[in-house]
């Protein structure tokens, strides 16, 4: 499977530059669904693997080359695993200034003393006339007591990874980057599409 041009289903600026850094090395021009003017796909899935599917094959079928989607989030274990899928949506107007507070202080009120985590992205490669290939990543951690940092997107100011006393947005992008769910998984898909 030899590709030379890639749309990644995503109108998230950091998740955009992420990915174009990490598929850097393989020459892949990257664009994003805004750089083509194609719209979102409204993620109705349960799951990270549906909506990253459904995201991917929708775009796919729009522009007629291969489409990178991805769905992840953070699953907390206080809260039975949520925000998960529903992590953008967990930020009000996808402020995750405010999503953090609201998870902090619903983790407070839970009454659970755990605070494990884990990010989770699942990424689907649709190609034209192919079948849709999925591709996993997760990072565990645990949720720190305040927001810390500047760096990264979305939750990563309160996430500090396994093996770490600083959250991903203290650590810097080129640490997050080699460990990050989403670099995992897209280490995955590097491997299939050498």
């Amino acid at each position: 499977m030899k590709i030379t041009k890639l749309v990644v289903a995503s109108h998230n600026a950091g998740k955009i530059a992420e990915i174009k850094t990490l598929l850097a090395p393989l020459k892949i021009e990257v664009q994003s669904a805004a750089d083509l003017r194609l719209g979102d796909v409204e993620e109705t899935g349960t799951t990270f693997e549906e909506n990253a599917k459904l995201k991917a094959e929708a775009l796919c079928m729009m522009c007629g080359l291969p489409c990178l989607a991805d769905d992840s989030g953070l699953c907390v274990d206080a809260l039975d695993g949520r925000p998960g899928v529903y992590s953008a949506r967990y930020a009000p107007n996808r402020d995750f200034n405010e999503g953090m507070k609201m998870l902090l202080k619903e983790m407070e009120e839970s009454g659970k003393s755990t605070r494990k985590a884990h990010f989770s992205c699942c990424m689907a490669l649709a190609y034209p006339n192919e079948k849709t290939i999925i591709f996993e990543g997760r990072v565990d951690g645990n949720i720190s007591q305040t927001p810390s940092g500047n760096g990264g997107f979305g939750y990563d100011p309160i996430f500090i990874p396994e093996g770490f006393d600083k959250t991903f947005a203290e650590l810097g992008e080129d640490i997050k980057n080699k460990m990050s769910h989403r670099s995992r998984a897209l280490e995955k898909l590097i491997n299939k599409i050498k």
